[in-house]
């Protein structure tokens, strides 16, 4: 259970405290509600760009990690295509620096024209070398379009293509800046050695003046449901033949997500799991094999990747997964296979929480789906699905009308 208590700044600006005395730390985690699903399908990889351009100076800071650096602290940050979240943690004794570093760069960016330029050539380098020169590194690139036609899903956070980075303009990140990074966008989550008026007082002292702005309102287009088997197979320069498969799942926030989530387990989470025992160990068509879910806020995918070894083609690969899936909706599943899964979510929560951080991210995380409280009804939620509803799910969303795969095929010769 995560303590907390909450208050929002006459800006919009929604504040959460958690306290944790046990060591002399403090973890802010700034949380802006603006993902890749929020950009103009056009001006694509925006959200990535900015989380490079927000370490690339501000207002009145010109090198934001040399301050933060000599109070002893540390600072990261991530995209998805949900939100884009920034994180710092240092001494609690220098609490008051990681809010004056994170205000002036929601005030504003320095807008300098040498740090889009060299932040830009980061980010055109990074897509090239992760996603266009890395074996099996564009399969998402792939993977998207094909499942999502409509949602912008349909596009990874580090864009649909290098032009559209190529070719940002100033105003166009200026544009974006004011639109997405707003007090009222976002959510700030102060935790560890620290207390709530101190970070009341901080919050208004730092964050209490910067003016809030107009949401953004669009509605984003619904995925209609799939009603057709999709098939993309390519050949490219890679080691072995790899082969992907999507299904449409339910939201983050659906009821029936986290039995979802633990369907993907027993299918492919580890060397127990269905996949891994039939398809790795006793057939040997696959040498790496497992099941995800992309836990996205809008309904989002359950994902089996593998790779296979020679001798066996991805459609052999596919076929046996196929094989497998059947078989498994005519099972009844055993209340032992059921809670061995059950308890490793519930462990894998409880380890994460013991780290101050994962508790920040959390809460900024919960209160971004509708509520902060939502981060302490995990393991309920997970102690709440039954076998039924497991099997419930493979029905629904196991199907070859919702699949989309791509074999990807290793070049022969």
């Amino acid at each position: 259970m995560i303590s907390y208590e909450s208050f929002i700044l006459s800006n919009g600006l929604k504040v959460i405290v958690h306290e944790d005395h046990s060591a002399p730390i403090a973890a802010v985690n700034l949380l802006y509600k603006v993902g890749a699903r929020d950009e103009d399908p056009e001006k694509t990889g925006f959200a990535h760009l900015f989380e490079h351009l927000m370490f690339g100076g501000s207002k009145n800071v010109p090198e934001y990690d040399e301050p933060l650096q000599k109070v002893g602290g540390d600072n990261n940050a991530f995209t998805s295509n949900d939100i884009t979240n920034y994180y710092i943690t240092l001494p609690s004794a220098n609490l008051e620096t990681a809010f004056w570093l994170e205000s002036d760069r929601m005030l504003s960016l320095s807008f300098d024209p040498k740090v889009l330029e060299v932040q830009r050539s980061v980010v055109i380098e990074e897509f090239k070398q992760r996603y266009l020169n890395q074996p099996y590194g564009d399969a998402w690139l792939k993977l998207r379009p094909l499942a999502y036609q409509q949602h912008p899903y349909r596009w990874a956070t580090i864009g649909k293509e290098i032009s559209h980075i190529e070719k940002a303009t100033m105003d166009d990140v200026k544009d974006f800046f004011f639109k997405y990074y707003l007090p009222n966008n976002a959510v700030l989550v102060v935790a560890g050695d620290v207390t709530f008026d101190e970070v009341k007082r901080l919050s208004e002292k730092w964050f209490g003046p910067i003016p809030a702005g107009e949401l953004d309102t669009r509605k984003l287009p619904v995925e209609e449901a799939q009603q057709e088997y999709r098939l993309l197979e390519v050949e490219e320069k890679v080691p072995i033949d790899a082969l992907y498969m999507t299904f449409h799942m339910p939201a983050r926030t659906d009821d029936a997500y986290h039995a979802t989530d633990l369907l993907s387990d027993i299918l492919g989470r580890g060397k127990s799991s269905r996949l891994y025992n039939e398809l790795l160990e006793d057939k040997r068509i696959f040498n790496s094999i497992s099941a995800h879910v992309t836990g996205s806020v809008d309904p989002g995918l359950f994902v089996i990747e593998g790779k296979l070894n020679s001798g066996f083609s991805t459609k052999d690969g596919e076929d046996a997964i196929w094989e497998l899936i059947e078989e498994f909706k005519k099972e009844t599943l055993s209340e032992k296979e059921v809670n061995k899964v059950k308890n490793k979510a519930e462990s894998t929560q409880v380890f994460s929480e013991m780290e101050l951080l994962n508790r920040a991210m959390a809460l900024a995380y919960a209160e971004m789906l509708g509520d902060a409280s939502l981060a302490n009804e995990e393991i309920d939620r997970i102690r709440a699905v039954t076998a039924d509803d497991i099997s419930r799910q493979a029905e629904l969303i196991l199907n070859k009308e919702n699949a989309s795969v791509l074999r990807y095929n290793a070049k022969k010769g």
